[in-house]
């Protein structure tokens, strides 16, 4: 146990530490990359009254640079399906904007006086230059980037002729689901073959979503027929696996191979562009852009320029005999990463919408066993909120609860046992100093002496053990579930977001925690921290800890405070409670555990008894 708790301890330790220096290096990208933003793209002060935010700076153009002819008039579509609204643009004949309107754009409380437009919806692919279902590779491919928009019965049409011959035409139909049937026709109208070069269908722009978005959550996503990949933002920002971080990526681009579907997504919104089975495209490629600042009423509220990631589909090369045609179909969804739509279009996506989710992804995934947790917690928390009516808040205090009760009878029996084993602290100290020129024979009388009290010294451990799936599993459903997204629960507004309830200004130097304007004051965190200590005081020490083990033992709610401080308040909710929980457990179950005789293993040990008349 000894062993075991050292290794534990300085394996997060280590983990922490490798964090913390992750942190840093972004930062100080992010430091690198701002000055340079700054010195080229100066910023404009909004004045007024205007609602609509300023954009002031240019997107950075995708390789290969596609540059639309803006000499003519724009053309735009706009259509309503009753949940979406959806912006045609004549300029790439694509989608230049996604509407959700059931999801606000913005829900945070920290800039509810600042950011007039709260009227505004969540909107997909914005702010971008190349908009969704775009054709890119070549001049071939897209000339002056311009088509002619029609509305037709069930959607629209979009189509352009090229000087070669090449007619193209795409037709988009709305379906249910927020999805979006979309044929793509490359006709040949000239009397000779024509080759087309490889095609990039685009996905779309993941973008921030507002100010209190970092965008650490973009990634570029794809499923090859066996696994679902995710090529997050912090690997375009230079980040890997080991604990090195190397130069800034642009682009990224997979093998050859069978691409079933690829997605652009960000914390709770998605894009995801699907192939048929029998036609998967060959390759999926993203890249990193570089988005506007978001500004609102004369005051710049992020300092470092937003990254956005485009993905595409890539379909191979093709050559079209004389007046013929191919046809390519793509079904595209773009809305909410809501777990209970997303198994709806299950088909689609190869039953891979938990990979959507962001459920597998990280080291939340924990081989797969934080990821059936985490379906399960949100299947229940969904559940009991539909059978209760409660909020969300209530209903993660309910599944604590529930979760605290079916638990309960192993870390009662994990008490007794750390109870019994305070109670051999004397015998375990005599063995160490009897045989502490032997550890084999130390070894064996400790196991010996455990063995006649009943006590099993890993007993402690065990209940952590088996808990640790559900906190996997919790991290990753909170991160995830749009369904707490501006969910309320006593003064927190947002329980996907840290419930900030003011600024402390001038503490902006302390690492990890602090931002720009100054530390926040987050409460939910605080209180997890002192339920910790808590516990810790209530808890039974164990006897064969050395005294600097127990100190390390101390900074794990440090440890936790920094991990979970700025993390969604969902998490420092339900750890806040799970842990007040068991403060009241241990109080129980250690004022009924009766007096057990200790039996020694070496006569010498054992008190020598009055002899009975």
């Amino acid at each position: 146990m000894d062993k075991t708790g050292i290794i534990v301890v300085s394996v997060c330790v280590l983990l922490l530490g490798w964090w913390f220096v992750e942190q840093k290096k972004i930062a100080d990208q992010q430091a690198q990359a701002q000055a340079q933003y700054a010195a080229t793209h100066p910023i404009a002060v909004a004045t007024g009254t205007n609602s609509t935010p300023v954009e002031t700076a240019t997107i950075t153009a995708p390789a290969p640079a596609i540059v639309f002819d803006t000499n003519a008039p724009e053309q735009t579509l706009v259509l309503t399906n009753g949940r979406a609204r959806y912006t045609f643009t004549s300029r790439g004949g694509g989608l230049k904007l996604i509407e959700l309107l059931d999801y606000p754009q913005t829900v945070s409380a920290r800039w509810k006086d600042t950011v007039t437009n709260s009227a505004a919806v969540a909107a997909l692919n914005a702010r971008t230059t190349v908009p969704a279902l775009a054709i890119l590779g070549g001049e071939s491919l897209v000339g002056d980037g311009n088509f002619t928009l029609t509305q037709t019965v069930t959607g629209v049409r979009a189509e352009k002729s090229f000087p070669d011959g090449l007619h193209l035409v795409k037709n988009f139909q709305f379906s249910s689901n927020f999805l979006v049937n979309v044929t793509v026709r490359f006709e040949n109208t000239s009397a000779k073959p024509l080759d087309l070069p490889a095609q990039e269908f685009v996905v779309g722009t993941a973008t921030p979503m507002d100010v209190d978005d970092s965008g650490q959550v973009e990634g570029a996503m794809w499923f090859t027929g066996d696994t679902a990949v995710d090529k997050p933002l912090a690997w375009f920002a230079g980040g890997g696996m080991g604990c090195t971080r190397g130069a800034p990526r642009t682009e990224f681009q997979t093998d050859s191979g069978n691409v079933i579907w690829a997605a652009a997504h960000n914390q709770f919104f998605a894009m995801v562009a699907m192939s048929p089975t029998n036609e998967p495209a060959a390759q999926m490629v993203a890249r990193s852009v570089t988005l506007p600042l978001f500004q609102n009423v004369g005051v710049v509220t992020n300092l470092v320029a937003p990254k956005g990631i485009q993905t595409a589909l890539v379909y191979p090369a093709l050559t079209l005999s004389a007046n013929s045609s191919f046809d390519r179909q793509i079904v595209f969804f773009a809305g909410p990463k809501e777990y209970r739509t997303l198994a709806q279009i299950g088909e689609q996506l190869n039953n891979h919408a938990d990979q959507v989710m962001g459920f597998g992804s990280g080291y939340i995934a924990f081989w797969g066993i934080g990821t059936f947790f985490a379906k399960l917690l949100l299947s229940a928390m969904n559940g009991l909120h539909d059978l209760t009516g409660m909020a969300y808040g209530w209903t993660i205090v309910l599944i604590t609860v529930l979760i605290k009760v079916l638990f309960w009878p192993l870390t009662a029996a994990s008490t007794r046992s750390m109870k019994r084993m305070q109670a051999l602290a004397p015998q375990l100290a005599e063995l160490k100093d009897k045989y502490k020129d032997d550890a084999q024979k130390l070894t064996s009388k400790q196991w010996e002496l455990y063995k006649k009290n009943k006590v099993n010294p890993m007993s402690g451990c065990l209940p952590m053990l088996i808990q640790m799936p559900v906190f996997f599993g919790f991290l990753a459903m909170i991160r995830s579930a749009i369904e707490l997204r501006g969910a309320h629960f006593l003064w927190v507004a947002d329980l996907t977001k840290p419930d900030t309830l003011f600024m402390i200004p001038g503490l902006s130097f302390i690492p990890f925690i602090s931002t720009p304007e100054g530390l926040p004051f987050n409460l939910l965190p605080l209180l997890m921290v002192g339920a910790m200590v808590w516990q810790a005081h209530l808890q039974p020490a164990s006897p064969g800890m050395e005294p600097s083990q127990q100190k390390m033992m101390r900074f794990i709610p440090l440890m936790m405070l920094l991990f979970l401080y700025n993390y969604s308040s969902g998490m420092a909710l339900y750890m806040t409670i799970s842990t007040l929980l068991t403060v009241l457990q241990t109080r129980l179950t250690k004022s009924n555990i009766p007096a057990a005789p200790v039996v020694t293993t070496n006569p010498a040990l054992t008190p020598v008894s009055k002899k009975k008349k």
